[in-house]
């Protein structure tokens, strides 16, 4: 019977696989903007290295991107830490996070300002019958 349970993993296992799965994430989203016209999209750890000031994903321009891949997110932790690292970058790009839980949506926030200033130039941007 004993043969039959699983092992319990360690706290260094589940922080390795935690990370890896963010690594995915970060990953997944570079490739999805790639897909939808960003074509230098690009997973920050994988193109230039952690620097403190780069988003997650880099290449898309205007915006600063963190990605979080977790099942309880603090999302005012993350929004602090994306506008935080957006301020040392110093481009006044809008920050995001592009968020996601397991078998979930993956979901897009941002402050009211920086949203009304993106809804309003898609406006502008379209014809209305």
């Amino acid at each position: 019977m004993a043969d039959c349970m699983k092992k319990k993993r360690t706290p260094q296992q589940i922080g390795r696989a935690s990370k890896a799965k963010g690594a995915r994430f970060e990953l997944q989203i570079a490739h999805w903007f790639q897909k939808n016209g960003y074509p230098d999209a690009c997973r920050t750890a994988q193109h230039c290295g952690k620097t403190g000031a780069a988003g997650d994903v880099e290449g898309v321009a205007g915006l600063h991107i963190e990605a979080k891949h977790v099942e309880h997110l603090n999302l005012y932790d993350a929004w602090h830490q994306a506008v935080h690292d957006n301020t040392a970058k110093g481009r006044g790009d809008i920050p995001v996070i592009i968020h996601k839980r397991n078998r979930a949506d993956t979901l897009v926030t941002l402050n009211l300002a920086d949203f009304t200033k993106i809804f309003s130039s898609y406006e502008r941007g379209h014809c209305h019958d």
